[in-house]
């Protein structure tokens, strides 16, 4: 795998982040700089650890199943981006997400855990790939932290269509790095 792909894993993940970012900035009243750098730290810290973890466990386990690792890691991306893609269509048609009404330290704990989850499986699939672990987390935090920061900031003048949109085009980045993967294992390209 190489830079670019680490990039659009990250860009993918932190969608979701993104996506909560750009609605606390519709719905929380005075939210400004401050409020987006302090979600874009709790988003970045969590998108950062979780990938570390989750080659930690996977590394257990991917001598066990080295010969299937490509099914592996296509598999999980392809169920995360899948996940991401059918939520943004599923909110698209009238289910509304609830926005957080606030950002005690409580809140932004469990949002980023909750906008992490995707980033303990990337890092369990990367496992079985010859990924810079460490690196990847790094730009995966990094790429959290901007969006977060970016998104929050840009709240108010974003509508609620676009974080629909930003978490389908998530999901289906990757779907194509999983395809790619399993096309490269499969096909010995």
């Amino acid at each position: 795998m190489d830079l670019i792909e680490i990039v659009l894993i990250a860009v993918s993940l932190a969608l979701d982040a993104f996506a909560v970012s750009v609605s606390s900035g519709i719905s929380i009243p005075g939210f400004g700089g401050r409020q987006a750098v302090k979600m874009g730290i709790w988003f970045a810290l969590f998108q950062f650890a979780m990938p570390l973890m989750g080659w930690a466990l996977g590394s257990s386990v991917s001598r066990y199943i080295e010969a299937v690792d490509h099914w592996v890691a296509f598999a999980l991306l392809a169920l995360i981006g899948g996940r991401m893609a059918w939520g943004a269509l599923r909110h698209g048609a009238g289910e509304e997400e609830e926005a957080p009404s606030d950002l005690s330290a409580r809140r932004l704990c469990l949002l980023a855990i909750a906008t992490s989850i995707d980033a303990l499986a990337v890092g369990v699939s990367m496992a079985f790939m010859n990924v810079p672990v460490f690196l990847s987390a790094v730009i995966i935090g990094v790429v959290a932290f901007v969006l977060s920061v970016a998104g929050g900031l840009a709240g108010r003048r974003l509508g609620k269509l676009f974080q629909r949109r930003a978490e389908l085009v998530g999901g289906l980045v990757l779907i194509g790095i999983g395809l790619k993967i399993l096309a490269e294992h499969t096909l010995g390209g």
